[in-house]
């Protein structure tokens, strides 16, 4: 299917004198994006009969059936009223499954759409801070830090050294240490503090 945009009073790359409206309105051809389908590619029944081996092994949920020629086992899996499913086509001879696939198939997507409602998507966040940070703005990144990881975050605190602060080394140390403790009931040291260049760098996890 084709969108049609207009943009009235200018046009965008050619256009015939058939494609424009009345009053000098260009209409502008879009195509619009189709996503690509995911195909199963799963041999299954009648389809079993493609592969190049006489014979395949045969199993069950209760364990392995045998070596079978393809017509058996299709007879086979007909007359218990279910689907005969190639699983292991580089295998020799190839495997196929007696079983339900079409409730295989429903029980597998079910389980993939619990997965990914239960899924968490992990962000590292950075708070920066220099070694004579004075009170007020500490409490305030300190706040900052117990938001994100109570969001369930990780955060990464940079402490930044510049000039004659690089000889302050220690007291950037205990700052850091000071903050891990005062949230130590949201928060645990994922990385403890190392120097990276000019600055250290502490991560902080979710306890």
């Amino acid at each position: 299917m084709v969108d049609y945009e207009y943009h009235a009073g200018c046009s965008t790359g050619y256009v015939q004198d058939g494609d424009r409206p009345k009053g000098g309105a260009a209409i502008i051809k879009q195509r619009r994006a189709v996503p690509a389908r995911v195909v199963d590619k799963t041999r299954i029944n009648d389809q079993i009969r493609m592969i190049k081996s006489k014979e395949i092994r045969v199993v069950d949920d209760e364990g392995q059936l045998g070596i079978m020629d393809i017509p058996s086992a299709l007879k086979l899996a007909e007359e218990r009223e279910l689907d005969l499913v190639e699983i292991s086509p580089q295998a020799e001879p190839p495997v196929c499954k007696i079983m339900d696939y079409r409730k295989f198939k429903f029980e597998q997507g079910k389980k993939l759409r619990k997965a990914k409602k239960h899924q968490t998507t992990l962000t590292l966040k950075e708070i920066r801070m220099r070694p004579l940070i004075d009170t007020h703005d500490y409490e305030f990144k300190k706040r900052n830090v117990r938001k994100f990881i109570e969001h369930g975050d990780k955060v990464k605190v940079t402490m930044r050294f510049r000039g004659r602060e690089f000889s302050r080394q220690e007291l950037g140390a205990s700052i850091l240490q000071k903050l891990a403790a005062e949230l130590a009931d949201v928060a645990k040291i994922e990385s403890q503090p190392k120097m990276e260049g000019r600055q250290m760098v502490m991560i902080l996890m979710a306890s």
